[in-house]
């Protein structure tokens, strides 16, 4: 097993050094999805939940979160973020929406993260704003499908890889 990066020489928890890393053009994608009933997806589908404009709440908290992910996961950089995006897609088998997050900065670190906790908290806004219809939605497949730039070069999920 290689050495954690964010583990010390005693075991200690500890923040990545990345001042000597050159700043170059990152991005990562993450995706999740979220189930939920055939009753519930039509009122997303045709605009009648009672909360108001569902997608419109978990792009904006997915793309806030994106922002404030270092306030949220231990020993996560401050990133100045150029791009975050969130699409939605409703899906009739199964039943749900597909969330996926764009994340792209210039700098020293990786932004999967980033990516990963948008579209975590897109589809929780999405619980959210829809509880009241159905309380037995549930969140999944919440996964990196793609980052680019830095030391690691790129990753990208394979043909197998998706089917899982």
């Amino acid at each position: 097993m290689s050495k954690l990066s964010h583990i010390g020489e005693k075991g200690e928890a500890r923040m990545v050094d990345v001042s000597e890393k050159s700043a170059t053009a990152r991005r990562a994608v993450a995706e999740g999805f979220i189930s939920m009933s055939a009753e519930t997806l039509a009122l997303v589908e045709t605009g009648e939940a009672k909360k108001g404009d569902v997608i419109g709440a978990a792009r904006i908290a997915g793309i806030m979160a994106a922002k404030r992910t270092h306030e949220l996961i231990p020993l996560c950089h401050p990133l100045a973020i150029t791009k975050a995006t969130i699409d939605f897609t409703p899906t009739h088998d199964p039943v749900g929406i597909h969330v996926v997050a764009e994340v792209k900065v210039n700098g020293q670190t990786g932004v999967e993260m980033e990516a990963l906790t948008a579209a975590s908290v897109a589809c929780l806004t999405l619980y959210d704003m829809l509880k009241a219809a159905d309380k037995s939605m549930v969140i999944g497949s919440v996964r990196l499908l793609e980052k680019t730039g830095g030391k690691s070069g790129t990753y990208s999920v394979t043909d197998r890889q998706k089917d899982t």
